[in-house]
């Protein structure tokens, strides 16, 4: 069997969905597959970016991780998005991401990819859990098969406990408050594992 290949698609302001990502890949690469972390296009004015001395750093942090593309859509066996919440949804940086996959999506090389989503917010009960939700939505008008972690393993306990996706809160210090490492790298293999068994019977 060829080799899987996980695209990691997130967006972040401040670097919560970055780590995520990060441990994601890790995830990945221990299960054996082809991993790639993409971020969306920043779509933020200049002026906000530079109202936020946290959002500033992190871009520069993060200018040599490549843009999602269309292609790498194509490319992905299994995809794993990671968001923050912006008032109960997707923020927007992403949602124009998937909007602008009209193409695949009418050529039918959105179905069956396999997906999983995560998300933060700033506060315990912000949002996440829609807004996994929300980005679920779109995922069955492409025809995906979504694979959530539910309660699969104990990992997800002390991570909060969301069964649609690993969601964490960003405390005032900038720092998470649940421990989540765990979680997302379980929902990686997950994820994974499942798209292993789904290529597996189309090779």
């Amino acid at each position: 069997m060829k080799k899987v290949n996980l695209a990691i698609i997130y967006y972040s302001s401040t670097g919560t969905n970055f780590q995520m990502a990060k441990w994601a890949e890790e995830a990945g690469r221990k299960q054996g597959v082809e991993v790639k972390v993409l971020k969306v296009k920043e779509l933020a004015p200049k002026e906000a970016i530079a109202s936020n001395p946290v959002w500033e750093k992190h871009i520069e942090l993060t200018k040599d991780v490549p843009e999602a593309k269309s292609e790498d859509i194509e490319w992905a066996d299994a995809i794993l998005f990671s968001v923050p919440t912006r008032f109960g949804n997707i923020p927007s940086q992403m949602k124009q991401f998937l909007d602008i996959q009209g193409g695949l999506w009418a050529a039918g090389k959105t179905v069956n990819k396999v997906v999983s989503a995560m998300s933060s917010a700033s506060n315990p009960h912000g949002g996440q859990e829609a807004t996994i939700l929300s980005l679920y939505t779109s995922m069955m008008h492409w025809g995906a098969i979504i694979v959530p972690p539910g309660y699969t393993d104990d990992v997800v306990y002390p991570a909060g406990g969301n069964p649609y996706g690993t969601s964490v809160t960003q405390g005032k210090d900038g720092k998470m408050v649940e421990t989540v490492e765990a979680a997302v790298k379980h929902q990686t293999k997950r994820t994974v594992d499942i798209a292993k068994r789904i290529k597996s019977s189309t090779d």
